[in-house]
């Protein structure tokens, strides 16, 4: 078992658990969808992605964006999704890709990782916590879709 950064190659092995997880958050399944957009994401570097890899078969993966932060003037990641499949949970793989992502975003001279999930992971937060996240209750989050406005 081990942990490392995606290449172009594996974007088949991505796919279902990138669909899962989207599928989680309550998006309509879509796989080609999915694989076009984990290689369109790798093709142009446009987000780094960790895979937990057991033999052949991708357990898990997590996927970071770059962002950077005007107010401390230093770059930053945006961890956007981590999923594992739901038959290898409660194995510590979740906890693994998000240590491996820490180390990785400090060797990138990132100052910090940001990340969001649902009011209702209950589980994912009881993760984050441990590993030292902490909820942002000074700043609000607002989105606004610009393509129906």
């Amino acid at each position: 078992m081990s942990v490392r950064r995606a290449s172009l190659s594996d974007a088949d092995l991505i796919a279902p658990l990138f669909d899962a997880y989207r599928v989680f958050y309550e998006e309509t399944s879509d796989l080609d969808a999915a694989r076009a957009c984990i290689r369109e994401n790798l093709t142009l570097g446009r987000s780094t992605i960790f895979i937990f890899i057991d033999g052949r078969e991708v357990l898990g993966f997590t996927q970071l964006y770059p962002a950077f932060c005007s107010v401390a003037m230093k770059p930053f990641y945006i961890l956007y999704d981590i999923y594992v499949l739901a038959e290898a949970r409660e194995r510590g793989i979740g906890c693994t890709l998000l240590q491996h992502a820490h180390t990785w975003a400090r060797e990138q001279g990132a100052f910090r990782i940001d990340l969001e999930t649902a009011h209702t992971n209950i589980r994912a937060q009881s993760i984050y916590e441990k590993l030292g996240y902490e909820l942002d209750t000074t700043f609000r989050k607002y989105s606004l879709d610009v393509v129906s406005t």
